[in-house]
């Protein structure tokens, strides 16, 4: 039977400005193992703060985040870090480190939270790879890989590794020929318990069909319920 620990969960989080929430408009989410949910948002930056929320970069003024029960605020940095390890994202920006190869920002993230080793994080990256649609894992610097390409290869760091969590910023980088895939390791992170939620912008989930459980929009006032994605 699978344990309801909440893999996320927010409560009563009052955050920084970058969300954009009016003063003293608290947050409270519980996401539960095989959840899969959507939040409109109004833009990258409100993607990118909730994310930093989630994964406890940025501490709440008021309230706790707690990932897998633990909540982050007073976690010893080297045990964060592990529990990090077991968190993919896609991040709206991209996020490469300019001076390093693709593959090695693809395998670093995991290389420095858990104990794997390069071999075999590299096998599971290139057959997440193919997967998604490309030959390989991308061997040149971020600026000299096409765009498609970088963002297939987000995807990849993102689901890498098995998370329990998987935080999507931006959908609108996920390409429609590539989402069939996607969705399937949605599922996957689903079948063992974890969870994952897309954050996206309004037209986006007028345009893409998600496989949510709930979904939500996120305002000055908060989080509010959406019905449909009508």
């Amino acid at each position: 039977m699978r344990s309801e620990t909440a893999v996320l969960e927010l409560e009563l989080v009052v955050s920084e400005p970058q969300l954009g929430l009016a003063r003293d408009v608290s947050l409270s989410l519980r996401l539960l193992p095989g959840d899969s949910l959507l939040i409109e948002v109004a833009d990258a930056v409100s993607a990118a703060a909730f994310a930093d929320l989630c994964i406890g970069l940025v501490p709440p003024r008021s309230g706790r985040v707690r990932f897998v029960g633990k909540d982050w605020r007073g976690l010893p940095d080297d045990y964060a870090a592990a529990l990090r390890g077991r968190i993919g994202r896609v991040f709206g920006t991209g996020a490469w480190v300019p001076f390093l190869d693709v593959e090695t920002g693809i395998l670093l993230p995991l290389l420095h939270h858990t104990r794997r080793n390069r071999r075999e994080l590299r096998l599971e990256a290139v057959a997440l790879a193919r997967e998604f649609g490309l030959p390989g894992l991308p061997v040149d610097r971020p600026l000299d890989v096409v765009e498609d390409d970088l963002d297939c290869a987000g995807l990849v760091r993102a689901f890498l590794g098995d998370p329990l969590l998987v935080l999507v910023e931006d959908c609108r980088n996920i390409s429609l020929v590539r989402f069939p895939a996607v969705l399937n390791r949605v599922a996957a992170v689903g079948d063992r318990g974890g969870a994952v939620v897309w954050l996206a912008r309004s037209p986006t989930t007028r345009n893409v069909s998600f496989p949510a459980s709930r979904h939500f929009r996120l305002s000055g006032q908060g989080l509010a319920s959406v019905r449909s994605l009508e």
